[in-house]
């Protein structure tokens, strides 16, 4: 207790004031043991006045860093007005560059294209005089190798056309030219008719008709009207002077020897009559077993000139006319004579032949050629 008095000092009261109690300047030790609260309050008043004094230093910081940047941000922005006005003014100004390019330019295509115009009538005749030569002339060349069965001057006028198409230097004929050589590739490997070879074996066959067995032939007959040779080859031997029949002096002179020739050659005279009357033979078609002598004389008549119309219509570049006689005359050979006689076989073999020269034997026509040409004449 006496520490804790000495530690306070008394105040003197003031002159003239009566007595007062006596108070201390400072609360005493037992104040602060006895309330720690108020210690605490004081902490955190003293915490919360150096906050605010912190807070308070921030806030003035940010305020002079917005003022700074809302300074800048204004200088900014002016400066962004004064380009977008600045970039106005050139945006105008090259608007009405581009305006007046536009105009010439208008003016320069106005003026190509009226000049390209001018140009392309002034050219348009001499090309349509090409184009309409070109295919004159084509069209005669293809006329001649149908009539000579022969590409040879379908190739020589490709090769001139494509000569003056090189001359003319026109880019619109150039699918012109491109259709020239495809042509003229297809025209040198396509495989023409030998036409000389195939009159040869028409020649042949035409020939060889008059040896082809008939179907109701027998086999040792050489033709169907061989059975009536050796009846008229009797009738002709005993009709000789010679071969008469004995009369009343060959009877009294008893010449037994000319009494059996007689007989002989009559009996060999009736046995060829009687072999004609019937005959055993396969016939498939019944029309070839009923053909007479006659008709089948008419017959091979008929089929000598379906060959010879055939043959004519190769030469004169018929290739339908003649495929048709042929395959009459094919018709004609495989219903009427003997298909297993080798000479049957070795003609049926050499028309088949014929026949197939004529499928591989087209002559190319200028189709790509011609049609190009019509295009560039029709000016597409």
């Amino acid at each position: 207790m006496s520490n804790d008095s000495s530690a306070t000092a008394p105040v003197a009261a003031p002159a003239g004031s009566p007595e007062t109690p006596v108070v201390t300047a400072e609360l005493p030790p037992a104040f602060w043991r006895s309330r720690p609260w108020a210690l605490s309050v004081l902490l955190l008043a003293l915490l919360a006045a150096v906050g605010a004094l912190l807070s308070w230093q921030k806030i003035n910081h940010i305020q002079e860093e917005l003022a700074r940047r809302s300074t800048d941000t204004g200088a900014q922005a002016m400066e962004a007005r004064t380009l977008a006005r600045q970039s106005q003014e050139a945006t105008r100004e090259l608007s009405a560059r581009l305006l007046a390019t536009e105009t010439r330019l208008n003016e320069v295509s106005l003026q190509r294209t009226q000049l390209e115009e001018l140009m392309r009538s002034l050219s348009r005749s001499r090309d349509d005089n090409l184009v309409i030569d070109l295919e004159a002339g084509l069209r005669l060349a293809q006329q001649q190798a149908l009539l000579t069965g022969s590409a040879e001057p379908l190739l020589a006028a490709l090769k001139a056309a494509e000569l003056r198409l090189v001359r003319a230097a026109q880019p619109r004929l150039s699918p012109v030219q491109r259709a020239m050589a495809t042509d003229a590739e297809r025209i040198r490997s396509a495989s023409l008719t030998d036409v000389p070879a195939l009159l040869v074996k028409l020649d042949e066959l035409v020939r060889l008709m008059d040896d082809l067995p008939m179907a109701n032939q027998l086999p040792g007959d050489s033709a169907v009207a061989a059975p009536n040779a050796a009846v008229d080859t009797a009738k002709a031997a005993a009709a000789k002077p010679g071969n008469a029949a004995p009369d009343a002096s060959f009877w009294s002179s008893l010449n037994t020897r000319a009494l059996s020739d007689w007989l002989a050659r009559t009996l060999q005279g009736l046995r060829a009559e009687a072999s004609s009357l019937l005959r055993v033979s396969r016939i498939d078609q019944p029309e070839a077993a009923l053909l007479a002598p006659d008709q089948a004389y008419f017959l091979r008549e008929n089929i000598k000139l379906k060959l010879l119309n055939a043959r004519l219509a190769l030469l004169s570049r018929q290739t339908d006319a003649a495929r048709s006689d042929l395959a009459g005359v094919q018709t004609g050979l495989q219903r009427y004579f003997d298909g297993s006689s080798r000479k049957t076989q070795a003609a049926i073999a050499a028309l088949q032949q014929v026949q197939a020269q004529l499928r591989s034997g087209e002559l190319p026509r200028l189709t790509e050629t011609l049609a190009a040409l019509a295009t560039a004449a029709a000016g597409r």
